[in-house]
């Protein structure tokens, strides 16, 4: 029985779309299977860069310019305009969906088929949908993910937000948005959330459950981030379970430990759970465990012909990884399965104001598995010229390395964070060690001179730990300055 497609994708995300044009740009014959797709993060970074700039203007009075029109002192010059803000945010959606529309899909070959749909696997392995028997010779599952809502006493009867709505949600409030908000969870959109909705004039309290936010980074660069968003006005509850939420007079309450709080909206951003269940995957024989889709290093799920990509197969929602894995997986079920994946060389960014990337091996796993070799290079972003003249002096640059200057990781805080880390990050996949980048000389002023600081550390921390060379260089300058010629 011949096949219709070369690969059919299960689609109903940003990573499926973009599987589907990847394909067909490798020759292959692509069907795409999709409800529909949610673009809320798209929203979220308009809307948080908005958020950025509502900051920036603020703190202009610091460096002398004023709005003619605020007469009251100690009061902001800025007043946010909500109903603008999500007319903005709305049209740079639009256009940015546009890109990959359902009629670039089929012009570029796609067959877009909308629907829910499940595997079969008797007579033979497909996926119908709608009436429709799809047959290929390899499937991808890039269906995403949707929010994990947790067991808390009265938290479905209160109602509440999720990162898969808040943004078009406020859409529809417009312009009575709430003012006070309770985000329950320390993932990493919901610390952006938190700090944008801070900026924009809310009152906002992140509660979580870890000593501190975000404990799968550095600790110190951890609490360097939380200290500017405490700045920033969000209130941050640490090592604190919310047992319960209720409705009193029309105010939502949550009690978070021994805090009762008061509140406009709650904002739930505990984790993630794929949306899998309407698949049939146990009749094809792909398993899953604990939320997660179970697969190889190749991204095939425990039925060979069925791959997955994106947060589908579980981790924190990053767009570049989910495009990376389905590059992967594509190759893999188009021709010979024979990639692996390899995230060391995959930077992830958080897009707090300032920003945190990071890339490659944090200095506890790498002392965990090389121990004594390991060099750990730092370097703060007010040293850098750029950052004092645009005061973003806030950061810190951490580099992970090799005594023999192999970069195995870095960790940035700071100003265009999320550009300086794919610089580190080209330089880790090619195998440049840290010893070029200090030669880097980059244009003058600009936030990369950071990189090359650090990068000038590892020449320095190398000649004091060698006190022989020290001699010898200390004593061919001695030569130097008593030879007359």
């Amino acid at each position: 029985m011949t096949n219709d497609y070369d690969v059919v994708i299960i689609g109903g995300s940003s990573v499926g779309r973009y599987a589907a044009l990847t394909a067909t740009q490798l020759l292959a014959k692509v069907a795409l299977v999709e409800l529909n797709v949610n673009y809320e993060f798209l929203y979220h970074h308009v809307i948080s860069d908005i958020g950025k700039l509502a900051q920036r203007l603020d703190d202009s009075v610091g460096i002398g310019i004023h709005s003619s029109q605020v007469d009251i002192p100690n009061k902001s010059p800025i007043a946010v305009d909500w109903q603008e803000v999500m007319l903005y945010a709305q049209g740079v959606v639009s256009n940015l969906e546009e890109q990959n529309s359902v009629a670039i899909l089929a012009a570029q070959g796609v067959d877009v088929i909308f629907g829910n749909g499940e595997f079969q696997s008797s007579p033979h392995l497909a996926f119908a949908v709608n009436d429709r028997l799809l047959r290929a010779r390899t499937y991808l599952l890039a269906s995403g993910s949707r929010p994990a809502i947790p067991e808390i006493d009265g938290l479905s009867a209160t109602g509440y937000l999720t990162l898969a709505n808040i943004w078009q949600s406020l859409g529809s409030l417009v312009p009575k948005i709430p003012q006070n908000w309770v985000i329950i969870g320390g993932v990493p959109q919901s610390i952006e959330v938190a700090q944008t909705l801070a900026r924009l004039g809310c009152n906002v309290t992140l509660v979580v459950t870890h000593p501190y936010i975000l404990p799968f980074v550095d600790p110190a660069i951890a609490q360097l981030l939380q200290a500017q968003l405490e700045a920033d006005g969000v209130r941050i509850l640490t090592q604190t379970p919310v047992t319960q939420v209720m409705r009193i007079d029309d105010k939502k309450w949550i009690q978070a430990g021994d805090k009762a709080i008061e509140t406009d909206e709650i904002v739930v951003a505990t984790g993630q759970q794929p949306n899998i269940e309407s698949l049939n995957l146990a009749a094809v024989g792909v398993k899953w465990h604990h939320h997660r889709l179970v697969v190889n290093n190749k991204l095939q799920t425990t039925n060979q012909r069925i791959y997955a990509c994106g947060d589908v197969i579980g981790g924190y929602d990053f767009a570049n990884v989910a495009n990376y894995e389905a590059r992967i997986a594509l190759k893999n079920a188009l021709f010979y399965p024979r990639l692996t994946v390899n995230y060391q060389c995959i930077p992830s960014a958080i897009f707090t104001h300032p920003t945190l990337a990071r890339v490659g091996l944090t200095e506890a796993q790498a002392k965990r598995r090389f121990q004594n070799e390991v060099l750990v290079l730092q370097h703060y972003f007010k040293t850098v010229t750029a950052s004092q003249i645009q005061g973003q002096t806030t950061g810190i640059c951490k580099f992970i390395t090799l005594r023999n200057g192999e970069i195995l990781g870095a960790e940035i805080l700071g100003a265009q964070a999320g550009e300086l880390i794919n610089l580190i990050a080209l330089a880790m996949s090619q195998k440049i060690k840290i010893k070029h980048l200090a030669n880097l000389s980059p244009v003058y002023p600009a936030f990369a001179e950071i990189i090359e600081k650090v990068a000038k550390e590892w020449s320095q921390q190398k000649l004091n730990n060698n006190v022989a060379w020290q001699e010898f260089i200390e004593g061919f300058f001695h030569f130097r300055r008593d030879w007359n010629f």
